[in-house]
């Protein structure tokens, strides 16, 4: 029998990503928050939750976008898979459940965040973000 195992999450960040750099690569981890909201039927009253979600970024050219552009507040849709793993802390056995991103796109506007974020464009783990100068021009070529 198959099976998937697939995330889509467009959120906001609640703090600034944590980067960790090691020999081969960056990891970047920071948690999303997705709310979800309704209007209640009884009471006619707006209600909503919030989830927070760890997130994390083990693709080198992904990190390297997280650690360039990506700051608190801002807003992500997010692609990947849901991974749950255990850890030991003293002496009890404890569990994290992690989304392992595969793809994102930066939603905030270019101009709404300090140093500027990069065009909506998705980025996979396939390929790597093209220097802002390009970007730019691509921008200008549009025909509308």
């Amino acid at each position: 029998m198959a099976s998937v195992n697939k995330v889509i999450l467009i959120g906001n960040l609640g703090n600034d990503p944590t980067i960790k750099e090691f020999p081969n690569g960056s990891i970047a981890e920071f948690s999303l928050a997705t709310t979800e909201t309704w209007k209640d039927r009884d009471s006619g009253e707006r209600k909503s939750i919030t989830d927070w979600h760890n997130v994390v970024v083990r693709r080198a050219a992904l990190a390297n976008v997280v650690k360039q552009y990506v700051k608190k507040g801002m807003s992500l849709y997010i692609e990947g898979k849901i991974r749950t793993r255990s850890y030991e802390k003293e002496g009890e056995k404890r569990y994290v459940t992690e989304i392992l991103v595969d793809e994102l796109t930066i939603l905030t506007p270019r101009n709404s965040q300090e140093g500027g974020a990069p065009p909506q464009q998705p980025v996979s783990s396939s390929q790597t973000m093209p220097p802002m100068s390009a970007m730019d021009r691509a921008e200008d070529d549009l025909p509308f």
